[in-house]
């Protein structure tokens, strides 16, 4: 499933119309969405049953470059990441 269905399916299962669908599906996981900003400011986004949002930092180090094999330096992220809640995870595997 991809945005524009997930927008779809959110409208009619709920009966809010596209364009209200789509701005709720943007209001939470676009570039300046809910979820964003919250792992921007350094906290967690934790939706009991389904999951956690967090931002988590990964540190420097050294990489391959994979055109010329010699070694590069990678620098320091902070990088997004989901952890499945319970819940999430029965739910799937029924």
């Amino acid at each position: 499933m991809n945005k524009t269905e997930l927008i779809e399916a959110l409208s009619s299962s709920t009966g809010l119309s596209k364009a209200d669908a789509g701005r709720t599906v943007e209001t939470l996981f676009g570039d300046a969405g809910l979820i964003v900003k919250e792992l921007r400011a350094g906290g967690k986004v934790q939706i009991t049953g389904f999951g956690s949002f967090v931002a988590r930092k990964r540190a420097a180090r050294a990489g391959r470059d994979p055109r010329t094999g010699g070694t590069i330096q990678i620098a320091a992220a902070t990088v997004p990441a989901f952890k499945a809640g319970q819940g999430f995870k029965d739910a799937v595997n029924r």
